[in-house]
């Protein structure tokens, strides 16, 4: 009997990606391919400006190749329109970034239970939140603000709000960047006990060795070329 690998969270064939800028068009990716496994763990290395993120938005669907194809969740995004790419992400791929990026007239509870609520979780998003911060440690931080949150505590809120919906996929840009050693230690050990608690593919951009370590499979962009690290 023959068996079949199951098809990957993240496909990228061929991609290009290149900008208009004042000394003419700039190439920031040439032609990367990347596979992502179900449950696997993946981190993109390289220096600043090297166009880590700009893939990363690419993979997940925030912005359109200027050629190549990228397939998420066995959609091909090119041929879906902006609404539909939201649509496909709704519930399925979570996101953590080095800025946090919390609601900041929203309680912690508030902010993970927002994201539930647009990805058509209204009935449960309260108890949802509660368990998902729960999981994260901030059971009793609950009602807090992010002003009124430590910065560990806060991207607690983004993973918590990132994992809440049992994303099959998770994409996180810089995660430990804006973090002490010791906090960040906590976050990269709290991001794989979720990943193997919900099965997730996680796709990292990291300067983070300690993180990049964690992965199955490490990859460092240079001159926008793609390569194992």
């Amino acid at each position: 009997m023959v068996s079949h690998s199951p098809a990957p969270v993240v496909s990228a064939s061929g991609i290009v990606k290149s900008v208009m800028g004042p000394a003419g068009r700039l190439s920031i990716l040439k032609g990367v391919d990347l596979h992502v496994a179900p449950a696997e763990a993946v981190a993109i290395l390289g220096a600043s400006g090297s166009g880590k993120s700009t893939l990363l938005g690419l993979l997940a669907g925030l912005d359109l190749p200027s050629g190549g194809e990228v397939r998420l969740l066995d959609q091909d995004l090119g041929r879906l329109s902006e609404d539909a790419r939201a649509g496909l992400r709704a519930g399925r791929v979570g996101f953590v970034f080095q800025s946090f990026q919390l609601l900041p007239a929203l309680t912690a509870l508030e902010n993970v239970m927002l994201t539930l609520e647009l990805s058509g979780h209204e009935g449960d998003a309260r108890a949802g939140a509660r368990e998902a911060l729960e999981q994260v440690g901030l059971g009793p931080r609950l009602d807090h603000y992010p002003s009124q949150l430590s910065g560990g505590e806060q991207q607690r809120v983004a993973i918590a709000r990132a994992f809440a919906a049992h994303p099959q996929v998770l994409f996180a840009d810089e995660p430990t960047g804006n973090l002490d050693q010791q906090t960040g230690d906590q976050i990269i050990q709290l991001l794989f006990n979720l990943k193997s608690a919900y099965g997730t593919a996680l796709v990292l951009v990291t300067h983070d060795p300690d993180l990049a370590s964690r992965c199955e499979r490490r990859y460092r962009i240079t001159d926008g070329v793609l390569g194992a690290a």
